[in-house]
């Protein structure tokens, strides 16, 4: 954990995490006292977001495709089932893959901690590719069932830039 005390900081107490570090921003003139109120206080109000931001799937591969099912079902009227889904190593390229002869999808774990709507959007992304190989009209009107696609489109290219990382398929996750 990092304090930072600011003179031009007047009366707010900002907080967020920096890798695993979580940094407080406070009023220089504030007391000891304070300081460690509002340290404790930021850090319950940020653990509080980041369980809300969790998505169960993080858990396991078992969980991962129970997620699916639920997404299948909710924006792909069930019919997209793959036969396994799987966390793999951090791919160079790609977010996920999936290979529609076998119905297998393997999702990077650099995704383990993005929100859980951008990971739900790289499975439905994957899921479509289940019904629809490649990336044409008919796949993504499947896709853009999902209602944030466009938003989690730009996490994943923020994301990318600010890994360097020249992953392709931005747009989901092939």
């Amino acid at each position: 954990m990092e304090v930072r005390r600011s003179a031009r900081r007047r009366r707010t107490v900002t907080a967020y995490r920096d890798g695993d570090t979580l940094v407080v921003l406070i009023p220089a003139k504030m007391s000891r006292a304070e300081e460690e109120h509002w340290v404790a206080e930021m850090q319950r109000k940020l653990q509080r977001t980041e369980n809300k931001r969790a998505s169960p799937a993080r858990a396991s591969d078992e969980a991962l495709l129970m997620r699916c099912a639920e997404l299948s079902g909710r924006y792909l009227d069930g019919t997209a089932k793959p036969a396994s889904v799987r966390w793999v190593p951090p791919m160079r390229t790609r977010w996920a893959s999936c290979t529609p002869v076998d119905r297998t999808i393997r999702v990077s774990e650099r995704l383990q901690t993005v929100p859980s709507w951008v990971l739900d959007y790289v499975l439905v992304h994957e899921l479509a590719h289940l019904r629809v190989a490649q990336h044409n009209a008919r796949f993504w009107a499947l896709v853009r069932r999902y209602p944030k696609t466009e938003r989690a489109i730009g996490y994943l290219e923020g994301l990318s830039a600010a890994e360097g990382l020249a992953m392709t398929g931005v747009e989901g996750a092939d």
